[in-house]
């Protein structure tokens, strides 16, 4: 059932969720400029098997409120809103998933608000900045070429030939790309939003607050961190930084997993997830 959650500022946040209510609740958060859907139905549903499965639209995506011009934010005000989620639901205590950017609002989770946590899994993700950082090369080349293009003007066709292509890039050379899967997948957002343009408003928000990465050693929360070996966005050893920092941590690398979530990773992470929840 879909809702929509007022958080901070008024803001509305769409939201849905599948699965029991009975069951533990689990939360996910997705990336930047990435509505609710782009967490594939069927990775969802081998979830909901056991969970109470909640997802939604973060503020300036999907259904949610596009305001950042008029009421500019920071990447700190979407672990608040994640929060305004579990609050909306009734949700004391969640398992929570977080992907790329997710992941950062996942590990500001992790600091601010533990006692919501039952367990956290972080995706495809860096540390927060002010820890000690592996040296990398950053995103590639050919992926932040094409972040130039970000929000430019195109016609609807355009921009979800657009949006394929990034995602084709995004999943690596090793996992076949489904060019259907994830066109799919980005004409039902487009049709959800109800608009095929959108800012991309994560870009320009403030990262002030997340010089954070020294306190990652004070995590006691049971944090599973998955890092994909052909990611370009945060290649190894990301994940195995995020790992060493959080006591406790455990790490898994699932062969030939990008920065995306094609069919062929759905078992293996689910699989992941639900054991990590198990703890």
């Amino acid at each position: 059932m879909s809702r929509f959650i007022t958080a901070a500022d008024g803001v509305q946040l769409w939201a849905d969720d599948l699965g029991d209510p009975a069951h533990p609740p689990l939360l996910l958060i997705m990336g930047a400029n990435a509505a609710g859907y782009t967490w594939p139905d069927a990775f969802v549903g081998l979830l909901a098997e056991t969970h109470h499965m909640i997802r939604y639209d973060h503020r300036d995506t999907g259904k949610s409120t596009h305001a950042f011009a008029e009421n500019p934010y920071a990447i700190t005000d979407l672990a608040a809103d994640a929060v305004a989620v579990l609050d909306g639901f009734g949700v004391e205590k969640a398992h929570v998933v977080g992907m790329s950017m997710g992941g950062i609002v996942g590990q500001l989770l992790l600091l601010d608000h533990p006692d919501r946590l039952r367990t956290m899994t972080l995706l495809c993700t860096a540390a927060l900045f002010g820890a000690d950082s592996p040296e990398w090369a950053g995103p590639s080349p050919e992926l932040l070429a094409l972040w130039q293009e970000l929000g430019q003007p195109r016609d609807r066709a355009a921009e979800i030939d657009w949006r394929v292509r990034h995602w084709k890039i995004l999943n690596g050379g090793v996992i076949p790309f489904d060019e259907a899967e994830f066109r799919r997948m980005e004409e039902r957002i487009i049709e959800h939003a109800g608009t095929h343009t959108e800012f991309p408003a994560h870009a320009h928000a403030d990262t002030s607050g997340l010089v954070r990465g020294d306190e990652l050693t004070t995590v006691r929360i049971p944090t599973l961190v998955v890092q994909g070996p052909e990611d370009p966005v945060n290649p190894p050893p990301q994940g195995e930084h995020i790992a060493k920092l959080i006591p406790g941590a455990e790490l898994l690398e699932i062969p030939g997993m990008g920065h995306a979530l094609p069919s062929a990773v759905h078992g293996p992470l689910a699989e992941a997830v639900l054991k990590h929840a198990r703890l």
